[in-house]
């Protein structure tokens, strides 16, 4: 008889598996699930070196997995950013923004990049130009919001010697003032890579310190619970290049995440190009149960690019899309090559088919593709992609820009976006993740209670009750949904015999707590392959040893992660800061116009207006 290495007993542990709901305990050996019970009969499989850890109650569930983050980008950028994630008002972000400015030597950043929206603030606005110099006179600060805009304070336009002369690139915007001079906001008309390219234009970490920064981010995510993730590329990550940090970590058996990661093509013009290349170099299950290659994605070709910005209108994707796509997708069928595809709106879904169908009828597809985000699709497009065996990923990125959809968009398009349970109901494998971080955060549970109440950030209803999910199935969605997206269905997502024991003891009782606490909830022992990766609360004694975050200089080594309703800046001390600021609300009028913030909810959106606000809203001084 085979002995527990690991035994977990006297919990309420959530299997995943129909046969067998809920368990007590949970036995482990050689990685994986030897047997899921009662305390009684998992304790029949205990001898004198196994470990046992009583959960004293708690809920267990399988290891959570995101189906689209972007980790390795991420990681190597980890320990540089300020997290506003969660943080209650703009008063706690502004403080939390003007120590780190005090605490960064020259010639670093500070940098706010994504996982947050105005609307989560008691003040319901962003930051304003003179705030942000204001907190950081001498300091460059880069706050970005979503793929929309982002913020400069006057030492960054100095650093990156933006002045008169610099011409706005193809797709964005350099906002000017009277005299021609760039007064720090960046727009996105639409195209996001106004953002990405100048902040790729920051100082980057030493070697060392990347390697500790994405041990930092992966802990981050173990605190959450996570311990699968499918990395789905990013602008600036090149293979092999751009991947040595991970490669170094996995041979030094330091990966606390399972990561299946896709290549993303880097240069318009050479996608094609990239991928004869990578199709010469590698294959899709190349590597191992902790770090392997998942095929192309999620950019296949740049004129693809359907910019998820909801404060423009949607972009109409280029005339030679199809011609370009089809040539990729050709290859990637013909060498058996998984694919994904960014995909927002529907209008852009339909003609993505078309050249899939196209190529389908030529080289029939022997693997899966991947739809990600698709917000605005529609029924018959999610039985075109259900018919060529195509899978959907889906993300909470209207928990941070639901606002701004029914914006533009109204409150009754905004109803079913994306419309998950007919996705179900049509039977196309769904998997659910975060698109972290520049956008969204990557804290699953804010994901979990987007789909299980259909509220933003902010409080906004956007759906029905029929619309939603119940936390069941949206557990299944971050579990079993997500592992179909690295073809490891059989391996991981639930709590059954012979999957790896991946699995995530909890701070709250999911099941049982308010909806409002689900976002907050946190792992208190993660456990990957029968490893302990993180461990606190009754089980903080076994917590990994984990280096210092570096930098000295490292907001993560300052402040944490993201905010945490329990400990750190989240004191009582910090309370009367939080009221001071929700007192404020949106009652504080813009210097340059006089209006008051709170218009914004009630103003229309003007599209024909090309010089306003983001082209729609009205009013480019950011007050709001």
């Amino acid at each position: 008889m085979t002995h527990a290495q690991l035994i977990l007993k006297s919990g309420k542990i959530t299997t995943l598996n129909p046969a067998q709901p809920e368990v007590q305990a949970v036995a482990i050996a050689a990685g994986k699930i030897l047997r899921a019970g009662s305390n009684e009969d998992v304790m029949k499989l205990a001898d004198a070196n196994t470990q046992i850890m009583d959960l004293n109650g708690r809920r267990v569930i399988p290891g959570l997995n995101d189906s689209h983050l972007h980790l390795i980008r991420g990681g190597l950028n980890y320990n540089m950013e300020l997290r506003w994630e969660g943080v209650p008002s703009l008063a706690d972000a502004m403080r939390l923004l003007k120590e780190q400015a005090d605490n960064t030597p020259a010639p670093q950043w500070v940098r706010v990049i994504g996982g947050w929206s105005e609307f989560q603030f008691a003040e319901k606005r962003l930051p304003t130009l003179d705030e942000l110099n204001q907190a950081a006179p001498d300091t460059p600060v880069f706050v970005l919001h979503l793929y929309a805009s982002a913020m400069l304070n006057r030492a960054a336009l100095r650093a990156l010697g933006f002045d008169k002369n610099t011409p706005n690139p193809p797709g964005g915007q350099i906002q000017r003032d009277a005299h021609g001079e760039p007064t720090g906001l960046l727009l996105a008309t639409p195209s996001a890579m106004i953002l990405y390219s100048t902040l790729g234009m920051a100082p980057k970490l030493e070697l060392e310190d990347q390697v500790n920064s994405t041990r930092h981010y992966m802990r981050e995510l173990n605190r959450l619970g996570i311990t699968s993730v499918i990395d789905a590329g990013g602008g600036g990550q090149n293979y092999p290049d751009d991947y040595a940090v991970i490669q170094r970590l996995h041979a030094d058996n330091q990966l606390n995440i399972r990561i299946a990661y896709n290549l993303f093509a880097q240069k318009a013009g050479s996608e094609f190009q990239n991928y004869q290349e990578w199709t010469q170099m590698t294959f899709p299950g190349d590597g191992d149960d902790y770090l392997k290659m998942n095929g192309a994605g999620e950019n296949l070709t740049w004129s693809a690019g359907d910019f998820e910005n909801f404060m423009q209108p949607r972009p109409d994707l280029l005339p030679n899309m199809e011609a370009e796509l089809e040539r990729i997708v050709e290859l990637l069928a013909e060498k058996k090559w998984p694919f994904r595809l960014h995909a927002t709106y529907d209008e852009s879904i339909e003609r993505f088919l078309n050249v899939f169908e196209n190529v389908n009828a030529k080289q029939p597809f022997q693997t899966r593709f991947i739809i990600d985000h698709a917000e605005t699709i529609s029924e018959r497009n999610i039985e075109r992609i259900g018919a060529l065996g195509g899978g959907i990923a889906i993300q909470h990125r209207m928990a941070f820009q639901g606002e701004h959809f029914v914006q533009r968009y109204g409150k009754e398009a905004a109803a079913n976006t994306p419309p998950i349970k007919r996705m179900l109901e049509l039977g196309v494998p769904v998997g659910a993740g975060t698109d972290a971080t520049r956008v969204a955060s990557y804290n699953p549970w804010v994901c979990l209670y987007w789909l299980t109440t259909g509220k933003t950030l902010g409080g906004l209803s956007l759906y029905e009750d029929s619309c939603l999910l119940d936390r069941q199935t949206a557990l299944a969605l971050w579990c079993k949904g997500s592992a179909w997206f690295s073809g490891e269905q059989a391996l991981k997502g639930a709590v059954v015999e012979g999957e790896f024991a991946d699995l995530a003891v909890l701070s709250d009782d999911y099941f049982q707590v308010e909806p409002e606490n689900i976002q907050w909830i946190e792992s208190v022992l993660t456990v990957l392959g029968g490893r302990v990766v993180y461990a606190a609360a009754e089980f903080k004694h076994d917590d990994p040893a984990l280096p210092p975050a570096s930098p000295d200089w490292s907001p993560v080594k300052r402040f944490g992660g993201g905010w945490r309703l329990s400990e750190g800046r989240n004191a009582a001390s910090d309370r009367p800061l939080q009221a001071a600021s929700a007192a404020c609300a949106c009652s504080s009028k813009c210097g340059m116009h006089g209006h008051q913030h709170a218009w914004l909810l009630d103003v229309p959106v003007r599209d024909n207006s090309k010089k306003a606000f983001w082209g729609a809203l009205g009013c480019s001084c950011f007050a709001f």
